[in-house]
């Protein structure tokens, strides 16, 4: 598992290992998240045996602007009015996909019709978004029921004796304990908040 300090070539590092189907750990406005390319089914299936995540939980989408996140959900109105307010930032958007999507993605082994939308206020998740242009998967960086990881330490220390880890941690610093990002459902007439995190709806 290899750790570098978050800089302009170590972001380029980062972006081969992603365009190569690694999983790289990264800071977020939140905790540190995970991220393999979302286009690619081998990629988020080695993200899931990492992480051990249940194939029925998916993953939610990082993208680098509320307009990119369009090309691949259907937006609708309670969506543009929450962006508004608190986007980027810790909330989660789920959405129906796009079926003129400009490709295929999946945040399970099995293709899905919704996707939560993340647009981070993170200066480095954002700038990974940017420069890798295409959707990134973002779930916190723990193995599954362990605590959410707050530095490069964090993540070594819970992947210490795990069989599978990251390939690369790009190393933010110790981020401030915050919870999860807020996620609501946009999907249906009622809105529905599946977790309450730092924004408060």
């Amino acid at each position: 598992m290899q750790i570098l300090a978050f800089s302009d070539a170590a972001l380029k590092e980062a972006i081969t290992v992603l365009k190569n189907g690694g999983v790289i750990a990264h800071a977020t406005e939140t905790c540190y998240g995970l991220a393999c390319d979302l286009r690619e089914p081998l990629a988020v299936k080695k993200l899931f045996t990492i992480k051990q995540r249940p194939e029925s939980q998916p993953v939610s989408g990082l993208f680098a602007t509320v307009d990119i996140a369009k090309k691949w959900v259907v937006w609708n109105k309670k969506a543009d009015e929450l962006a508004k307010q608190y986007l980027p930032g810790p909330l989660t958007l789920i959405l129906p996909i796009r079926p003129d999507a400009p490709a295929a993605i999946f945040p399970t082994l099995l293709v899905r019709e919704t996707l939560g939308v993340r647009i981070s206020s993170h200066k480095h998740a954002q700038k990974l978004a940017q420069e890798y242009g295409a959707p990134l998967t973002t779930t916190s960086a723990n193995v599954h029921g362990k605590p959410n990881p707050y530095s490069a330490e964090d993540i070594v220390n819970q992947f210490a004796d795990q069989e599978f880890k990251p390939d690369l941690i790009l190393d933010s610093g110790t981020l401030p304990h915050v919870p999860p990002s807020t996620v609501i459902n946009l999907t249906t007439d009622d809105d529905k908040t599946l977790r309450s995190g730092t924004i408060k709806l």
